[in-house]
């Protein structure tokens, strides 16, 4: 099966990933199936009650959501498992459009890969790290509601000369053995987070799943039982997505100072989140103020109710640590606002007066001596100057082409089929 990893291919867009993804599109031609888009989403447009600018944006996002509940879904087969890629961007397969996929407030930075698994099993994730490392790279095995049960850190790999590495995926215990998961009764699946810091330069792991022992005990899912699983699925995202949001939207708008430490629930071991909402005018900004504690990796995403993220590739929707210029003391000052404040943090949110903001961070060293926290302020477009820091870093209108050419040729690295 390591045969199976052709590092000479594309790491993300596989041979495997594009036969899944058009497999995905017919699912979603099932009358069960059409049957949930219908459901799903009368339900969801009036439980979440949403603004005018949410309003706009629910049809799209919806139907992101919903397609990533197909792909996700139908790669459930610890038996038969596959490596698919969810959170994709819209693009082009064999001459038909593939959805995008993005749901769960997800993460501009982050290419998601997921595995079925069984605790019962015993399995061998092969894979190559590419010639630039990333920061952050993490391989969760997770129970069905996405709780921890273990979580290896890229850093830990230990790798041959040429920098292949295979990961044992078992019940037995690590016992010091290095690239081990130890698995458990209630392990569901792998949900790995190959994390992009600097687009232009990080490369994403190349990675094939084995499964060791005997043929399957069990026979595949009918068409019409996976479609019942995907319907099953659709609503489920939807239900998880109003939790989520509705958690960011209970505090204050504009108010971010409350870091969130957990690995239950979807959120990664060792990370640092501090989430929120936004509501501004046209002559308003927020501004976000963090010290990231010397962390390898941070980032500022907006995002809407629905639980997409906004036009990454085009547009500032989001900033990391590599996008960002810090301050002169070390700290960052990022303006949020619908109109261009000519500053080169400027987190876009794409039209939208309101929306959600999640920061990141992680990577954290031993020892440092700057803090963490994150603080915002609502200010006056008027008096926007007045309350940056002094020597923020600005930009001209073609400077700002600039980055976002730069920002577009760096997020395609990960998307080859819109090229």
């Amino acid at each position: 099966m390591a045969d199976a990893l052709d590092v000479n291919a594309h790491p993300v867009a596989t041979a495997e990933q594009h036969a899944h993804e058009l497999a995905a599109l017919e699912l979603i031609e099932h009358p069960t199936v059409k049957a949930a888009y219908d459901e799903v989403k009368a339900e969801w447009l009036m439980k979440a009650n949403p603004s005018p600018d949410m309003s706009a944006c629910f049809d799209e996002a919806f139907h992101e959501v919903m397609f990533s509940a197909a792909v996700w879904s139908s790669n459930q087969d610890p038996l038969r498992p596959k490596v698919t890629c969810i959170t994709r961007l819209a693009h082009p397969v064999s001459g038909r459009q593939v959805p995008g996929s993005r749901w769960g407030i997800d993460n501009p930075d982050s290419i998601y890969r997921v595995i079925p698994i069984s605790g019962d099993e015993r399995y061998l994730l092969h894979g190559r790290v590419g010639e630039n490392r990333m920061t952050e790279n993490y391989f969760t095995l997770w129970d069905d509601s996405m709780n921890t049960v273990d979580v290896l850190s890229g850093h830990d790999l230990e790798l041959d000369a040429d920098g292949n590495f295979t990961i044992t995926v078992n019940s037995d215990p690590h016992d010091g053995r290095p690239n081990h998961v130890q698995s458990a009764p209630g392990a569901h699946e792998f949900y790995i987070r190959d994390v992009m810091l600097d687009w232009s330069l990080d490369d994403p792991n190349h990675l094939a799943i084995e499964r060791l022992g005997a043929e399957p005990s069990a026979p595949a899912r009918t068409i019409d039982e996976q479609a019942q699983l995907t319907a099953e699925f659709m609503a489920h995202y939807a239900k998880f997505t109003r939790s989520l949001s509705r958690g960011m939207m209970n505090t204050e708008p504009n108010n971010f100072h409350l870091p969130h430490v957990d690995d239950q629930g979807g959120s990664l071991r060792n990370q640092v989140y501090v989430g929120g909402h936004f509501a501004l005018t046209d002559d308003t900004a927020m501004l976000i103020h963090l010290s990231d504690a010397d962390a390898g990796y941070f980032v500022v995403p907006v995002s809407n109710i629905w639980g997409t993220t906004l036009d990454v590739v085009g547009r500032t929707s989001s900033l990391n640590k590599a996008q960002s210029v810090p301050n002169a003391d070390g700290t960052y000052t990022y303006v949020v606002s619908t109109q261009d404040p000519g500053v080169h943090n400027w987190v876009d949110p794409c039209g939208m007066s309101d929306g959600i903001l999640t920061v990141r961070m992680a990577e954290f060293p031993s020892t440092t001596n700057r803090q963490l926290w994150v603080n915002s302020e609502t200010v006056a477009l008027a008096d926007l100057d007045a309350a940056l820091p002094d020597g923020m870093a600005r930009v001209s209108s073609e400077e700002r082409a600039t980055q976002l050419a730069e920002r577009g040729a760096g997020y395609h690295r990960r998307l080859p089929e819109v090229r």
